[in-house]
């Protein structure tokens, strides 16, 4: 009986055993309003005491050429957090708008505040919006490029609508409406509580395995405000956090991702339409959000 229930245990555990890696998009803010510098630090030094506190690991994405005047003071921020940061772009062009040519040249001009920053050139980037290329050409081409830089591309598989909640909960602190705030503030933790769970569930139909997620959120208000909570949820839901580079040693980010198109979206849903399988989509933000973010 007694090794029936160890036998028991160790199956919840292995169950239970999840990973994931924290990636924070736009820095040194986005998601919500630009206020003023002294805002903005604040935000940061909020939305970053946890992670400097319990030692978790995260990767910033930096928009280099956003906020000029303040973007390095605030980056030191990140460092000094324990930090890895990586790069989002100049400009956070959209590359389904604009040549290949111009976006790899917006890539190379966000490098140097970033690598200012941490003492060498990053490692890891991201496309804005998730758009990877609209045809093969030039998928083909940015890929080859970063590749040719010595950058890594760095996927998402938790993917969310955390900026539309941002924009809102924005506009009910500026309206001084603590109640629509609270409001904002409870829907998105539920939110997010269902985002992690379709995309666990997700991950084993399209790879076999719970996989060690990614999180893409953004640095905001709403995300400095709800960071400990969010932790915590992700806590509950049996995550340990872990660096990206540990995340993509998950044998799933070496699975095939062939999708050419204009959409940015989960890299598990990228996956699951490599291997031919039916669309699955994610949890939607309720309306009252998404009609009150403007989308």
């Amino acid at each position: 009986m007694r090794r029936a229930l160890l036998i028991i245990v160790l199956i919840a555990n292995c169950v239970f055993a999840r990973e994931v890696a924290i990636t924070i998009d736009d820095l040194p803010r986005g998601g919500d309003a630009h206020l003023t510098p002294e805002a903005d630090r604040q935000m940061t030094v909020k939305l970053l005491a946890p992670f400097g506190r319990e030692h978790i690991p995260v990767t910033g994405f930096v928009i280099g050429c956003r906020h000029a005047d303040e973007i390095s003071s605030l980056l030191s921020l990140w460092v000094r957090a324990g930090a890895d940061l990586g790069n989002h772009t100049c400009s956070h062009l959209d590359l389904n708008n604009i040549s290949a040519a111009d976006f790899e040249s917006d890539i190379l001009k966000g490098e140097p505040v970033i690598t200012a920053s941490l003492g060498h050139r990053p490692v890891y980037f991201r496309y804005p919006f998730l758009h990877a290329g609209k045809d093969a050409e030039t998928k083909r081409a940015v890929s080859q490029f970063l590749v040719e830089h010595g950058y890594r591309n760095a996927p998402v598989t938790l993917d969310d609508s955390d900026y539309m909640f941002a924009r809102v909960y924005a506009n009910a602190l500026e309206a001084n409406d603590l109640k629509k705030a609270k409001l904002v503030h409870d829907t998105y933790l539920a939110y997010m509580n269902s985002i992690f769970e379709f995309f666990e569930g997700r991950s084993i139909e399209v790879t076999g395995h719970e996989i060690r997620q990614i999180l893409l959120i953004h640095a905001s208000q709403l995300n400095a405000d709800c960071m400990p909570e969010l932790l915590a949820l992700m806590r509950r839901r049996g995550y340990t956090f872990i660096s990206l580079e540990r995340a993509l040693q998950d044998p799933a980010y070496s699975m095939p991702e062939t999708y050419v198109g204009p959409g940015g979206f989960s890299w598990i849903h990228r996956w699951s339409k490599a291997k031919g399988m039916n669309a699955k989509s994610e949890p939607d933000e309720p309306e009252w959000i998404r009609k009150e973010a403007g989308y």
